[in-house]
């Protein structure tokens, strides 16, 4: 079975009178999510107090924990001190989400700057490589780095590039944005084949049982030329993707990944509608 669950805490999670994560995960369990993703875009700033706190309540609520590493990371930046602030950043995010219980990180790998996009791409994947070896050092080889697939073309990670530094490392687990891809495409996942394609290209290049293990983000949203504007909620019909046309490939596949919502504000609302989709498949 997938899992389901949301980036952050929504904006229902605070009317409700509650503030702190670790009562977050109970909340969850009360409205049937077995996921979430907890954010260090800004940075790492987590007592180990707190993430023990999380841990405990993850656990006992059956919420399956996994963190987002900062947004700062730029493996493709050739600037020696910028690489090691990035290697400092996942190694950080990494003994975060284990010290939460969890594994999997979502890292953002680089962005052009004022490269070719070749060279760019080159200095990630020797990133990504020096990034594990750090990680074996620092006894967290157990850590899976989820790259992921972005939604600007100044951005590396379309859905090839993203699938190619998963070759790097056999730990290595994608995170398929749909909402990027979308974005990227400009507006291109409007039907069931169009996640068909997805889905079978990550089956061909990783195989079926490391694609079975997709970590997901999923939400609606808006975009330009340049790609990826922002995140809409599920109630807002001009703007797509729509998770009916990925959750039967998603069944029919046999898929026991992960899948986080990042709509805005509603994203735990939001999962849990992906969750009743998804459910209703099952009979």
């Amino acid at each position: 079975m997938l899992k389901f669950g949301p980036a952050g805490n929504s904006d229902r999670f605070y009317a409700e009178g509650y503030k702190s994560t670790q009562q977050a995960m109970a909340w969850l369990k009360n409205i049937g999510l077995t996921a979430y993703e907890y954010s260090f875009g800004r940075g790492v700033s987590l007592s180990d107090d707190m993430a023990e706190k999380i841990r405990l309540k993850a656990i006992e609520h059956n919420i399956s924990v996994s963190a987002h590493a900062p947004y700062f990371i730029n493996l493709g930046n050739p600037d020696p001190e910028k690489r090691e602030n990035s290697f400092r950043y996942i190694l950080d995010a990494a003994n975060a989400v284990k010290k939460l219980g969890g594994e999997r990180i979502v890292v953002h790998v680089g962005a052009l700057t004022k490269l070719e996009r070749s060279e760019a791409i080159d200095n990630c994947r020797n990133g990504l490589t020096e990034a594990y070896k750090r990680l074996d050092n620092a006894g967290l080889s157990d850590v899976i780095i989820c790259p992921e697939t972005m939604g600007k073309y100044s951005q590396i990670g379309d859905l090839d590039e993203t699938l190619d530094f998963c070759l790097l490392d056999e730990r290595m687990v994608p995170c398929i944005d749909f909402a990027h891809l979308h974005a990227l495409s400009g507006g291109g996942l409007q039907s069931e084949a169009d996640f068909i394609r997805i889905l079978d290209r990550t089956e061909e290049m990783l195989g079926l049982d490391r694609a079975r293990r997709l970590h997901m983000h999923f939400s609606t949203i808006e975009f330009t030329k340049a790609g990826e504007k922002r995140h809409h909620t599920f109630d807002e019909p001009d703007f797509g993707p729509r998770f009916e046309h990925l959750a039967p490939q998603l069944f029919a596949r046999g898929y026991h990944g992960t899948v986080i919502c990042e709509c805005k504000g509603t994203q735990a609302d939001d999962a849990a509608k992906m969750q009743t989709i998804y459910g209703a498949l099952h009979g």
